[in-house]
């Protein structure tokens, strides 16, 4: 058995370190070290071919053309003309009238056909074929397993995984969570459609599905079933695997930013927050809390680090015009992982108040750092933390402010269990259970799909 890890998004996007990036980036990594008795191979898939990944990263080595040069700085020039778009919509007259609003966004899609035409016409000429040093065209073969592993629900390679599906290669998806489907609220609308459109094509293509979490797991199976009936889902394998921890782009001697060696040079406490910066992940909640033990004269610093993300207009506001900013609120948009090493390593604890998540990340990050982590009392967040996380109502700030003071007065973290006792995963040890479990499944329903084939044999020549 040949088991094909697609990894397509991150093979285009090198660049992204988003949560989905980390955990394919890492997990591709270890793919060679698993020692399982099951041939790993990185693919990604396009123009209706799936190439062998030799590479992740891209090679210095290769010239871009003059094309992809103008290309590359005229998407630079388009997302900096939005980001300005987006700036000037928080300030007088803009906030205050929506058809103004209105009015300056049309403006501002006609303004940027200046870049989006010249970008459609240069990718008619631009060769997108990926460079043999990093990939190189596959051959699939029956009885291959193709593991979905990137975010595959805004790929284009559809049609191809349902031909080699026909082809006699099994299909696994990697499910990280549902939020488009049970939080859309927290969510862009283009993407509830794309991802519900996607779920339903999932849900009839993939003979098995596993997921970051069990809770996320059981979510799944209950969700598959709703699909395509619970008789049919029955034919489909679920599991659930926990991701790793470590920080896999910390170079090393990197010079870290001054503002974030400044804000730990202090005497005063850091309480941490690591994540995009969106509605589901609930930084006012954050900023309430703290501003209660502020009112109270606590020296409690909060240091909220992660790139702006979206639905978050009124958040940075609120952010940037606060009194406290650069005296007890500080943000980082554009941290590396050698700032956030250092930031997990002298901070007082991670507070993590979301309102929904498949995993949480940043708290096994922060954990296996001897990092004490506060979290919302969500059920993946104790599945992950157990007694070795504090938890704290979602409803109420005060009692995230309560969990700080109960620590700063006593010294004592308040959680159940020590977390010197706890360990967590690494990413080779991620990996080598993300592989066993799916190879397990897969010998599972062969050993089944070979005995019912001999069953009927038997019946037959009776």
């Amino acid at each position: 058995m040949r088991l094909l890890v697609e990894c397509t998004y991150v093979f285009e996007h090198p660049n992204d370190n988003s949560g989905i990036q980390r955990v394919v980036r890492n997990v591709i990594k270890q793919l060679a070290s698993v020692d399982s008795g099951v041939e790993c191979i990185p693919v990604m898939m396009q123009a209706g071919e799936v190439h062998q990944v030799l590479s992740l990263a891209p090679l210095p080595t290769r010239e871009l053309s003059w094309m992809q040069k103008l290309r590359v700085r005229l998407e630079h020039w388009r997302n900096r003309f939005w980001y300005l778009h987006a700036r000037l919509e928080r300030h007088a007259p803009l906030r205050y009238s929506h058809a103004l609003r209105r009015l300056f966004y049309v403006l501002c899609r006609l303004a940027g056909l200046s870049f989006s035409i010249p970008i459609r016409l240069l990718d008619r000429f631009i060769d997108d074929t990926p460079a043999p040093e990093r990939a190189v065209v596959l051959e699939c073969r029956e009885g291959d397993q193709l593991l979905l592993l990137d975010s595959s629900w805004h790929a284009d390679f559809f049609p191809l995984a349902e031909r080699l599906k026909r082809e006699g290669v099994g299909i696994i998806s990697v499910i990280y969570d549902l939020i488009p489907l049970t939080h859309p609220q927290f969510c862009d609308a283009g993407l509830v459609k794309v991802f519900d459109r996607w779920f339903d094509w999932i849900s009839q293509t993939a003979d098995g599905f596993i997921a970051i979490s069990s809770t996320i797991s059981e979510q799944v199976r209950a969700e598959v079933g709703r699909r395509i009936g619970q008789a049919k889902a029955q034919s489909r394998w679920f599991d659930h695997f926990h991701l790793g921890s470590e920080l896999d782009l910390v170079v090393p001697g990197k010079k870290l930013d001054p503002e974030l060696l400044g804000l730990f040079a202090k005497d005063a406490p850091v309480y941490l927050m690591v994540s995009t910066i969106e509605p589901r992940k609930n930084h006012a909640y954050l900023l309430d809390a703290f501003e209660l033990l502020w009112q109270k004269g606590s020296p409690a610093c909060l240091c909220i680090i992660g790139k702006v993300g979206w639905k978050c207009d009124a958040l940075i506001e609120r952010i940037e015009s606060h009194p406290e900013l650069n005296r007890r609120l500080f943000m980082f948009n554009g941290l590396d992982d050698a700032g956030l090493e250092y930031a997990y390593s002298h901070s007082r604890a991670l507070v993590f108040p979301s309102y929904v998540e498949g995993f949480g990340l940043p708290l096994v990050e922060a954990m296996q750092r001897g990092l004490p982590a506060m979290a919302s009392a969500i059920p993946v967040f104790e599945e992950i933390g157990g007694d070795f996380m504090a938890y704290f109502q979602l409803d109420q700030p005060a009692s995230l402010a309560a969990l700080v003071e109960t620590f700063e007065q006593q010294g004592r973290f308040p959680a159940a269990q020590d977390l010197q006792q706890w360990s967590w995963l690494s990413w080779s040890d991620s990996t080598r259970q993300l592989v066993e479990r799916t190879a397990a499944h897969i010998g599972q329903a062969r050993s089944v799909d070979r005995s019912e084939r001999e069953f009927d044999a038997k019946t037959h020549s009776a």
